[in-house]
């Protein structure tokens, strides 16, 4: 009984080796070309990925979109013409971990990070004191209720928020119904390093498919 046991290890050592070392796809033509048309800056030693577009000339409205879970700026690729029409910047980023952002393991994520990232980045394009209209989606809406509370408290250097759009997000905490997997990284534990590990393109790509009905 003993030796089968051994003989499965054995077996699975190289399935499991195989498994984690699966390539990803390649960008798609639109992905690289918007991967090529966005830039980067450095917060903290990190490199976060943004686009930053010129639209309507004359106009002072600036639009900043916030992506959701578990995507990128990607996500706003098919409005962005249209948003470029109504607006005169139109600026989105990747957040730290996601997309073409840099994705520092180990490292405590958090919210508040993210909101400062964002704050960096409109320091970082001279917008620090421009009024900032908010569209934000999913995992944004928790970053945009970071910043309007900033806002709101009136803490110096932060965003001032002219507007503020939440989409699909969870922001009643006694609404939402996170997925078991959501549970397990949001503990931190044991498992949390062994999932993320475990994740790769298809079971990425598999969980997400239900998302578009």
């Amino acid at each position: 009984m003993r030796e089968w046991w051994v003989q499965v290890g054995l077996l699975a050592v190289p399935l499991l080796a195989a498994y984690l070392h699966i390539p990803p796809p390649q960008l798609s033509p639109a992905l690289h070309s918007w991967k090529s048309s966005g830039k980067f800056f450095t917060y903290k030693g990190l490199r976060i990925f943004y686009q930053d577009s010129v639209g309507v000339v004359g106009s002072p409205e600036i639009v900043v979109l916030l992506h959701g879970f578990p995507t990128s700026s990607y996500d706003w690729y098919k409005i962005w013409e249209g948003l470029t029409l109504r607006f005169h910047r139109v600026i989105a980023l990747d957040f730290l971990g996601f997309g073409f952002s840099d994705k520092p393991r180990p490292h405590h994520y958090s919210i508040f990070e993210q909101a400062s990232i964002v704050e960096a980045l409109l320091r970082h394009l001279g917008l620090q004191n421009r009024r900032i209209n908010l569209l934000s989606h999913d995992y944004g809406d928790i970053v945009a209720q970071e910043l309007l509370y900033r806002y709101k408290q009136n803490r110096s250097g932060r965003l001032t928020i002219k507007s503020l759009c939440l989409s699909n997000g969870g922001i009643f905490p006694e609404t939402h119904r996170p997925l078991l997997l959501q549970k397990l990284l949001k503990d931190g534990g044991v498992l949390s390093p062994i999932l993320t590990r475990l994740m790769n393109f298809f079971v990425f790509s598999r969980g997400l498919t239900p998302v578009f009905g």
